[in-house]
């Protein structure tokens, strides 16, 4: 045999095998699920709730990872979202204001998650919602040639449910995400009062930041309800998932956007409005996540799903990317998470929060309004009530304080192991001095560092488009400078 012969039958045989080690590759290349639940509380068995009914759940957790402390960095979806989207805080990049009214280009060099996937070579979706605070040409993120379900396929009652769209995933590596309504389900707005649940409302327990009243026992036991019929969606996806033969490469991220639709947990900084589930299931190999332990209690912030996601999949993680990859060899573990509420809707307001492994510190920037202000939740029969018994004297001093102008502090410091359900405010409490300052400090620096977008107003030109989508329905002086225009 020539030698000339010899090399070309070598070359092909080391591109032959090249191909082969390629195509096992990708062919092992895990596909990454997020299931992203809308306004959902963690009140599930595998978080310890004797009243939950959540066996697929639990079923997530048991064969995975369940994060035990895990906070999104804003109470409300649309700056939740773009956060994760990103893998920035929302107030690095000015995506803070939900909604935000004139979106704007992300700046040069951003990319979503789904396009680093794509550049990846994987198949991209999302079924459905997306509500993002900026601009962004949708075929950029999700590939084409996925075909979207109606909705009432995803989101509708589980009997009858139609899930056999998850059938084009079948042989491809995919990053998709399923949208469910969690606490947008049937009634979020107490506008059926009295709620059907399978859980008594005897049973349930009103926390003191509410009064026990008929009302929030029912809205209680109604978001019980929600969280079974999200777990029974969410049955129904693992079985296509494994009847499509998808479920043994596929690692399921399930977590909500923020907590539950009570008053003081959606929109607000509080432990119920920030505090979400987040399990991470992994069929097989699971080996290089549960090492940590099947039940982990370091803080993890919502962006931290976003490359985690990524390192999972071995896709470079960007530098421009603030989350941490929490399955990482060489992960540091957060001493703190942050969290921020700016305007929600037509109320403006601008609020910051760290967490720690005990405490929570609040700092209220507007002290001109209350905690509670006009907006659209209003309409909610939690918020009609809440305001009825205001009016008649019959909310304890805590319950009344977030109408009251004059009872919104500056700061909030609450001990967290001695009172989960932040009640007692320890800010001016001289044994608490030192973690107060020390919260301080690092809120003070995170500000600095990421140039916190919230400390700039909103320009006239959006908020005279949130003013005229309100209908006018705006209270705050940020909307004066309308009525010295004609016409206002």
């Amino acid at each position: 045999m020539s030698q000339s012969r010899f090399l070309r039958i070598a070359a092909l045989i080391v591109l032959s095998l090249l191909a082969f080690g390629n195509s096992i590759a990708q062919a092992e290349r895990p596909n990454i699920l997020w299931i992203y639940v809308d306004d959902m509380s963690d009140w599930m068995g595998c978080y310890g709730d004797p009243l939950a009914q959540t066996p697929h759940i639990d079923s997530l957790a048991d064969g995975g990872v369940t994060f035990q402390h895990a906070y999104m960095p804003a109470p409300v979806c649309s700056t939740t979202r773009s956060a994760l989207i990103t893998g920035t805080m929302q107030t690095t990049h000015g995506l803070h204001q939900h909604r935000t009214m004139i979106r704007k280009p992300l700046p040069d060099g951003l990319l979503t998650i789904p396009e680093l996937f794509r550049k990846a070579g994987y198949l991209t979706f999302n079924e459905a919602k997306d509500d993002y605070n900026f601009q962004r040409d949708r075929s950029l993120m999700y590939s084409p040639e996925f075909k979207r379900p109606p909705r009432k396929q995803v989101n509708g009652h589980i009997v009858g449910r139609d899930v056999t769209w998850l059938k084009q995933l079948k042989g491809k590596s995919f990053f998709g995400q399923i949208q469910l309504k969690g606490g947008k389900f049937e009634g979020e707005t107490g506008s059926n009062f009295p709620a059907k649940s399978r859980v008594a409302e005897n049973l349930v327990t009103v926390p003191p930041q509410y009064p026990n009243h008929e009302v929030f026992r029912n809205a209680i036991a109604r978001h019980y309800e929600q969280i079974a019929e999200t777990d029974a969606q969410v049955g129904a996806i693992i079985s296509a998932l494994k009847t499509y033969e998808l479920w043994d490469n596929t690692a399921v991220f399930f977590f909500t956007d923020h907590g539950g639709p009570l008053p003081r947990a959606k929109q607000f900084l509080y432990e119920d409005g920030t505090k979400v589930p987040l399990i991470v299931h992994w069929p097989k190999g699971a080996a290089h996540i549960t090492r940590h332990g099947d039940s982990r209690p370091d803080l993890v912030s919502g962006i931290d799903i976003t490359t985690s996601s990524l390192g999972l999949a071995g896709i470079a993680i960007p530098d421009f990317m603030e989350g941490r990859d929490l399955f990482a060899d060489e992960l540091q573990p957060r001493s703190y998470v942050i969290s921020a509420r700016d305007r929600m809707g037509n109320a403006i307001d601008r609020i910051r929060t760290v967490r720690s492994a005990r405490f929570r510190y609040l700092r209220n920037y507007k002290l001109d309004r209350a905690l509670y202000q006009p907006q659209y939740r209003d309409g909610y029969a939690t918020f009609t009530t809440l305001r009825e018994l205001h009016a008649q004297g019959k909310l304890t001093p805590l319950q009344a304080s977030y109408f009251d102008v004059e009872s919104r502090p500056k700061e909030e410091l609450y001990d967290l192991e001695n009172d989960p359900h932040q009640t007692v405010n320890q800010a001016h409490n001289p044994s608490f001095k030192s973690v107060l300052n020390e919260h301080r400090e690092v809120l003070d620096q995170w500000e600095a560092e990421t140039d916190d977008k919230g400390r700039y107003p909103e320009s006239h030109e959006s908020l005279k488009l949130v003013f005229k989508s309100s209908q006018g329905k705006c209270v705050n002086p940020e909307y004066d400078f309308l009525k010295l225009e004609p016409g206002n």
